[in-house]
């Protein structure tokens, strides 16, 4: 069985063990990416981290940076040359990667399937619309990363067939549990974009709600950073709120070692709401209690394994905090629930074997029609 998969999000080194978990299943793989990605929060340059089994290469991007825009100039030539029975497109059903993708899967007569995570039931304009009903009408499957996401693909009459998956796991050798705790105040941790849906200002006003040994390390890019020194200085936390540039994603693990709880206070916007979290999975892989807001998946991705508090709710955010900083029966449960949950639920292999019964599926009904 031969696969295609494109997708962006396999310029991030860590998130290549799926691949190699696919190949292992007995899939000839082929990956593309671009060469970079460019967004709000910055560059994302390729990672060669995992690279056994499959093959991994670049392709040209037009429109980089432009979310509905963007598209692959070779991927005609590369569908030609490998001649895959399945194209695996990680892009949303209403850009024009999507569109591209689609019509050229259908040309070299492969089954197209595509990751969707959008939770919100959005009605776009011409000709995003019309895109977007296109690729749903011809989609031989499409995978959902969560259960919100398949709900609004079929409130938009996606009628196929259907999965939901997440798109990466862990590897739990990878994220796992540090050595014991060492002495230091009480850190919680923010990894990921500075941006204000993610609630960052919030964060800092429950952090001012925390005695004064509390700290808060925050890892990421993002347009927000300069106001949240501001916000840091006006709120007297100078010396506890720590900002740093962010970091390749091999150096992750470790820094999930530097925190004794990570928050994703994450905030719903007409246009956004958490899709997923993956730093509450790897922060559970890692024995790190989450904490997150109600905001879109968050709470199904928690499960019993962490604490959720109302969005929007700095006071309810500083009381899940406290009772972390101060109940060390609880930090020793929770750590020990998140990493049950995150093996049972999230690695790359499972993802990957869910993934490759998609392949088999979609090659079965090729062959049978």
């Amino acid at each position: 069985m031969r696969v295609l998969m494109l997708s962006r999000a396999c310029l991030v080194g860590i998130y290549q063990r799926k691949l190699e978990e696919i190949a292992a299943r007995g899939v000839e793989l082929l990956t593309l990416v671009p060469p970079c990605w460019r967004d709000g929060s910055g560059t994302t340059r390729l990672e060669r981290l995992h690279m056994r089994g499959y093959r991994l290469e670049t392709t040209s991007i037009r429109a980089n940076g432009h979310f509905h825009l963007h598209h692959f100039p070779q991927l005609g030539k590369a569908l030609r040359d490998f001649r895959p029975d399945v194209l695996h497109v990680d892009e949303e059903p209403y850009n024009l990667a999507a569109w591209q993708a689609q019509w050229l899967g259908r040309r070299a007569g492969c089954r197209t399937l595509f990751f969707c995570w959008q939770n919100i039931l959005r009605r776009y304009p011409p000709p995003f619309n019309l895109g977007e009903r296109y690729v749903l009408r011809r989609a031989d499957h499409v995978i959902a990363g969560t259960a919100g996401a398949a709900d609004v693909l079929r409130a938009k009459g996606y009628g196929g067939p259907l999965s939901v998956i997440p798109q990466f796991g862990i590897d739990p050798q990878f994220f796992r549990p540090g050595e014991d705790r060492p002495s230091r105040p009480f850190t919680i941790g923010y990894f990921g974009r500075l941006v204000a849906e993610k609630g960052l200002r919030m964060l800092l006003q429950a952090l001012a709600q925390l005695d004064g040994d509390t700290q808060l390390l925050l890892i990421g890019g993002g347009p927000l950073r300069a106001e949240l020194k501001a916000l840091a200085r006006q709120l007297n936390l100078e010396g506890r709120v720590h900002i740093e540039e962010a970091q390749p994603s091999a150096a992750m693990p470790a820094q999930y070692h530097r925190i004794d709880a990570l928050a994703l206070p994450s905030l719903t916007r007409h246009n956004w709401k958490e899709q997923f979290g993956r730093v509450l999975v790897e922060a559970m892989a890692s024995g790190v209690p989450a904490v997150g807001s109600d905001s879109g998946a968050i709470p199904d991705v928690i499960g019993d394994a962490g604490l959720v508090f109302q969005e929007a709710d700095a006071a309810a955010l500083a009381a899940q905090l406290r009772r972390l900083q101060g109940e060390d029966g609880l930090r020793r449960h929770l750590a020990r629930l998140g990493r049950e949950r995150a093996l049972q639920h999230f690695t790359h292999a499972g993802v990957a074997e869910a993934t490759v019964a998609v392949y088999r599926a979609l090659t079965a009904s090729s062959a049978a029609s």
